[in-house]
């Protein structure tokens, strides 16, 4: 037993961040035999916590949940970081390493507010801070207008309750997390794809620290690494960004990953749909679907997309 953390942990401070941040050290544990001591959890309060009154895309994107994280690591005050990998960017600086990737859970978003998008009054105010879901809501639902709405689940809730829209969305993994299983009407991925990596639970460490990169790798799901890492791919390849309306969904059946992306203008009334099937670890499947897409979207949506490096 550890009379000292054998591992420190950083987090943000958020409730569904410690809830993710609860699970991983829980597998740590599990897997290695240790007490629940020997993983000490370190919450941080993150800059994307701070400012809940513009969209993340206006003042700095996906680098606001990640910042403090990652400083915390390179100054060797945490030994690991635990992040929802949908709000990690694509691009990492180098002396770091997603060590690990837990077990994805439900992919989908939940509608909240409305059985369907359909259901919804003429007119319906949505709220979402998400490009993605703005352009795939507005796609569907034209006469709809969407109102930012930023925070964590709970404050996303009660602004709901407050009457500041008529609908909203949620992940259904971060949902589930927080014990809130019958919330909302989750929407079918036939019809609504969700972010890259939605559902992942992402664990990054030093490049160079063998010992922590080792006890991580006994709790990395292989079938959500083949998962995500097509979808990040597919993202660095069509050169999207925070401000991009990029949806897709990557399912894994054996050695094989069956991908379906959607790329939209900002106002939705431009879409453009692709798909491929590929194997895993084929890192030019996710590239030619980016190609693919590229090749056919209008200019509208192409302005929101820098393409490969």
């Amino acid at each position: 037993m550890a009379s000292h953390p054998l591992l420190k942990l950083g987090t943000r401070r958020s409730p569904l961040a410690m809830a993710q941040a609860e699970e991983t050290r829980r597998r740590l544990c599990d897997a290695h035999g240790w007490g629940a001591e020997a993983v000490e959890l370190v919450p941080v309060l993150a800059s994307g916590d701070k400012v809940q009154d513009r969209p993340l895309a206006e003042i700095g994107g996906k680098a606001l949940w990640t910042r403090e994280l990652d400083q915390w690591l390179a100054d060797g005050s945490i030994d690991a970081a635990v992040h929802s990998l949908k709000d990690v960017e694509t691009w990492r600086p180098a002396e770091l390493a997603l060590a690990a990737i837990l077990p994805r859970a439900d992919k989908r978003d939940v509608l909240i507010g409305a059985a369907s998008l359909m259901a919804l009054p003429e007119g319906a105010v949505i709220g979402t801070s998400a490009p993605r879901r703005a352009a795939q809501a507005l796609h569907a639902r034209p006469d709809c207008r969407v109102v930012t709405f930023r925070g964590n689940v709970a404050t996303r809730l009660a602004k709901l309750a407050a009457g500041e829209a008529d609908a909203t969305f949620l992940a259904a993994a971060g949902l589930a997390r927080l014990g809130e299983t019958g919330t909302g009407h989750p929407l079918d991925p036939a019809e609504w794809l969700p972010a890259p990596s939605q559902g992942a639970i992402a664990i990054e460490c030093r490049a160079h620290d063998a010992r922590t990169r080792e006890w991580l790798a006994a709790i990395d799901d292989a079938p959500s690494r083949a998962e995500v890492t097509a979808e990040r791919a597919l993202l660095a390849a069509l050169g999207g960004n925070c401000h991009s309306p990029v949806a897709v969904l990557c399912d894994l059946t054996g050695e094989m990953l069956a991908m379906r992306a959607a790329l939209f203008s900002p106002d939705g009334a431009e879409r453009v749909d692709g798909s491929a099937t590929f194997a895993t670890g084929e890192a030019g499947g996710p590239e030619r679907l980016a190609a693919d897409l590229l090749s056919r979207a209008t200019p509208g949506i192409a302005a929101h997309f820098a393409g490969p490096k």
